[in-house]
């Protein structure tokens, strides 16, 4: 094989790598628990202290059982990055289910409707992606809970 076939391989490998680049799809694009308002705080506020607490519960722990500090440190760090990845999961799966009940709820009480995803020219729909009609309804769902949150006559239960 010579040396410019060589170079003609890894540069039809480099374009089919770029093939994918700038069609990653932005937190605002459609119903997710990163584009709602309270559930991306909380899943904030979880990681922060789902990493604290692993690291401080590895650290007391260690302590006690006598280990060297610099391995009380490496066990502390550890389990801080493992509370850390641990509490992200839970709450991810605890505020997409949370999300989906609210527009749920939004939906059969009238504050939202729901808009299948726009047809293309040739009749076939574009797959997976929300609408932007949904994406504002879901933002309008949060804009009306944060504002009911503190009337409670208009609670929902």
């Amino acid at each position: 094989m010579a040396k410019d076939d060589k170079s003609k391989g890894k540069k039809a490998n480099d374009a089919k790598k770029g093939k994918g680049k700038g069609k990653k799809e932005k937190p605002g694009d459609g119903i997710s628990v990163a584009a709602h308002p309270r559930a991306a705080a909380a899943v904030k506020r979880s990681k922060g202290f789902g990493g604290i607490a692993g690291f401080a519960l590895a650290a007391y722990v260690s302590f006690k059982a006598g280990v060297p500090a610099d391995q009380v440190a490496l066990r502390a760090i550890a389990f801080g990055v493992a509370g850390y990845m641990l509490a992200w999961a839970c709450a991810v799966t605890v505020w997409r289910h949370l999300v989906m009940a609210e527009l749920r709820h939004a939906v059969e009480t009238g504050r939202a409707t729901y808009a299948p995803p726009p047809q293309e020219p040739s009749g076939r729909s574009r797959g997976g992606r929300q609408s932007a009609k949904a994406a504002a309804a879901s933002a309008e769902v949060a804009a009306d809970n944060d504002e009911q949150a503190g009337d409670p006559a208009t609670a929902v239960e």
